[in-house]
């Protein structure tokens, strides 16, 4: 009689405590930093999957962290906050646009996609769940940077040139800078990436956050008025 008394009050307090985890896992959290009032530096938001979060390495060893350094050492005044989450797809980047936005970006580097592709998911949804993400983006004054992808050959060769394309076409429409390939000279590479073949070690990440400077430093020049 006891237990039955107390069941229910057992039952709201374990609800509790699953909504907490719940928050906990799925609240994207930033790359460590200074508090933004105490930050007036313009911010760059890595918006992206693992391949943006750092899966599997240090948080210091991720491309947005890296980037943040090679910034720094650049003299280039911009603040990296890092808005990656691991498994993300273009449909959870799409729930995630005003999450991002609140963080007040000047600049948002895109990394998203992976995963849709390597689910097989409809290349229709994938473009229309990128191209709204754009929209909003670009509807509240920020600037973008796209990261490109491309997929491995088993999937097909008209679905994997039809999904590396769909980047180079949502660039043109929307006059976006383009890294044409995102793990350019880091994907296959038995050196670059952890076991699973799939994320990059901090070795890996460092080549990806050179690659990233290279396309950014024309924009952030064009921003400041820097020749």
């Amino acid at each position: 009689m006891k237990l039955q008394r107390f069941m229910p009050r057992l039952q709201h307090i374990s609800s509790i405590f699953l909504t907490v985890v719940f928050i906990l896992v799925c609240t994207p959290t930033s790359f460590a930093g200074p508090a933004s009032g105490q930050d007036p530096r313009p911010r760059i938001v890595a918006f992206g999957d693992s391949l943006t979060a750092g899966l599997g390495v240090s948080a210091d060893e991720s491309y947005p962290a890296q980037l943040q350094q090679r910034l720094d050492a650049l003299r280039y005044h911009y603040r990296v906050i890092n808005a990656g989450v691991s498994g993300d797809t273009t449909a959870g980047g799409l729930r995630r646009v005003p999450w991002v936005l609140n963080s007040k970006p000047d600049i948002v580097i895109l990394e998203l996609g992976g995963n849709d592709g390597l689910r097989g998911l409809s290349l229709d949804q994938t473009r229309s769940n990128l191209d709204q993400i754009l929209q909003r983006l670009q509807q509240a004054g920020v600037k973008v940077v796209l990261a490109g992808m491309k997929l491995p050959p088993n999937y097909g060769n008209e679905y994997t040139a039809d999904f590396e394309t769909l980047y180079q076409a949502l660039a043109k429409q929307y006059r976006l800078p383009l890294i044409p390939f995102f793990l350019e000279g880091v994907a296959a590479s038995a050196t670059l990436n952890q076991a699973d073949g799939i994320h990059p070690t901090k070795e890996g990440y460092t080549i990806i956050a050179e690659q990233v400077l290279k396309t950014l430093c024309p924009l952030l020049d064009q921003q400041t008025g820097k020749p």
